[in-house]
């Protein structure tokens, strides 16, 4: 290595700064970072034009495998997606703007933000919502710390087949903090009853379960909301939006705060991301609710206006008294969801759940219908399903890739001894045509 080469500064000026921290050289100094962390030396081609690069980046781009069909969800799912969307979230006024700190030029988004809060709380049937969070895993984290918060208690129980990526969040979020965190894992992929009355008490500060859930199975959370409130405990629940066009609502369960993902309302799938996550609650844990809200008032003339409310922030308050730390919160892709969800309306929403049910159910029925193939029957399912293979799911999916499927999420990753199971997703977008041509590749890679 040529320490010349990466610092302006001479051989001897370099010894002797090492020598004034102690060490010999640069690689001592470095040493307690392994080789493969450390960064590589760059390889930057030459120069290239304005037209040789963007056919570089082209050709880059045609390696992508393109003409999918798709059949995985997992919390990110391929909706429809109307034209509308694109044209008006990409309007300037919204696509350049920043946070709305100044009220008396930011009418446009403040406003958007406060009908997005309203969107949220009627889709969620809850009295209050924020301006929105990053992704449903951390507005699942941001759920609980409300209910440390609320209850002064430090345990969370959450039922494990809410999604494996929002409980490795929470995790995260939780890890240096005197919090216990009890999963109870599911029976049958669903929720063990028996299993959460063992564990749930008057030191519980919330329970955290996901309608439907991550094998596709829906419940009815009603009675476990009497349950924790009995015992002074809130109760937390991931939900997937598109299901409540059809479902229960959370508030409907007595549910005390409702998260997820906002990707399905309007959003790209986009390799994974950018996204939103919602949160929404009971009025009365309004002043423990993390970021941004956005309220309605009027000025000293009597006109409407919007401005930003009870912030709680550690931006805008003393930091110890904040409720989050939460900064950028992905503005505009709640902005998408709230065009969706406007383009769409109570019953366009209610017939895309229909949809989406009934083609999952033509699915359930074709796959079934495989010699080997057995369809997990313990609870009713929205538009995710899980199902047993005569072999290992990871395999098979690996396979269906070559045939342009994407076949489903193999569970092995994420729970122990299901290495056969997958769960298959089905949207809106699948057809008749390619839910056979599913069926019948699969039954001949199961033959194999």
């Amino acid at each position: 290595m040529n320490d010349s080469h990466y610092c302006p500064h001479t051989p001897e000026e370099i010894s002797e700064m090492l020598a004034a921290i102690g060490v010999s050289s640069v690689e001592e100094l470095f040493a307690p970072i392994p080789a493969e962390l450390r960064a590589k030396p760059l390889t930057i081609p030459a120069g290239m034009s304005e037209f040789e690069t963007f056919a570089r980046m082209q050709a880059i781009a045609g390696e992508n495998t393109q003409g999918m069909t798709n059949y995985i969800g997992g919390g990110f799912y391929d909706h429809i997606i109307p034209s509308a969307i694109d044209h008006l979230s990409g309007r300037a006024e919204f696509y350049t703007a920043y946070t709305p700190y100044q009220p008396e030029c930011s009418q446009g988004t403040l406003q958007a933000l406060f009908e997005y809060q309203t969107a949220i709380c009627r889709l969620t049937g809850l009295g209050v919502s924020n301006a929105s969070l990053y992704d449903g895993g951390t507005a699942c984290a941001e759920a609980a710390m409300m209910a440390l918060r609320v209850t002064g208690r430090n345990k969370i129980v959450v039922d494990a087949s809410v999604n494996p990526f929002s409980r490795q969040v929470l995790k995260t979020y939780l890890f240096n903090l005197d919090v216990e965190i009890v999963e109870i894992a599911p029976v049958n992929g669903a929720l063990d009853r028996a299993g959460l009355a063992a564990v749930l008490d008057e030191t519980v500060a919330a329970l955290l379960v996901q309608n439907p859930n991550f094998f596709g199975t829906i419940d009815d959370f009603t009675d476990l909301a009497q349950q924790v409130h009995t015992l002074g405990g809130l109760l937390i629940a991931s939900v997937y939006p598109v299901s409540l066009g059809i479902l229960k609502s959370p508030g409907e369960m007595g549910v005390d705060i409702a998260v997820g993902d906002g990707q399905s309302l309007g959003n790209p799938l986009s390799f994974g991301g950018p996204s939103f996550g919602f949160i929404a609650a009971k009025k009365s844990l309004i002043r423990n609710m993390p970021g941004r809200i956005v309220g309605e008032t009027v000025d000293r003339n009597g006109k409407r206006g919007f401005v930003l409310t009870l912030q709680a922030r550690e931006q805008h308050i003393k930091r110890h008294k904040a409720t989050s730390n939460i900064c950028s919160n992905q503005g505009l892709c709640a902005l998408r969801g709230l065009i969706f969800l406007s383009l769409v309306g109570k019953q366009g929403l209610a017939d895309m759940a229909v949809l989406n049910r009934d083609k999952a159910e033509y699915a359930k029925a074709r796959l079934a219908a495989i010699p080997g193939v057995k369809v997990l029957q313990s609870a009713p399912t929205f538009n995710e399903f899980t199902i047993s293979l005569p072999k290992p799911a990871a395999a098979l999916v690996e396979g269906m890739l070559k045939e342009g499927i994407t076949a489903g999420v193999p569970l092995c990753d994420f729970y122990e001894g299901l290495e056969n199971a997958l769960v298959v997703t089905v949207t809106e977008k699948r057809s008749k045509k390619e839910i056979d041509h599913f069926a019948t590749l699969l039954e001949a890679a199961l033959c194999n």
